[in-house]
């Protein structure tokens, strides 16, 4: 029993080599699979992200539960869904209003 523990310990687990480049879709989340495999370093991670590939090639899950399943192992993860920069919009005619306003408190704040 101690043997195979020590088998299982030594073999990590490798990214797998199922890309198949005339089907698009399978192809994307073969990239993005493979992007998350480099990135992580839990073995136990890599052999869900196996499982996940695997069951998607033989069509047992379906794309969005994929990338579902995917995302909280790719850069960003779900943490930054959503999450947009504020962009504060301004009419030019209020934009020169301010800034003469601000050039008028300068001049004359001494």
């Amino acid at each position: 029993m101690t043997q195979e523990s020590k088998d299982n310990e030594s073999t990590p687990p490798t990214k797998l080599l199922v890309d198949n480049p005339s089907d698009f879709q399978f192809h994307a989340a073969f990239l993005a699979y493979s992007e998350a495999f480099e990135n992580v370093k839990d073995t136990e991670t890599k052999e869900q992200l196996n499982q996940n590939i695997l069951a998607l090639q033989k069509n047992e899950i379906d794309y969005p539960t994929f990338y579902g399943a995917l995302s909280q192992y790719r850069e960003g993860g779900a943490s930054h869904r959503g999450s947009r920069a504020l962009i504060k919009t301004q009419r030019k005619k209020e934009w020169r209003r301010n800034t003469q306003k601000r050039e008028r408190n300068r001049r004359y704040k001494r």
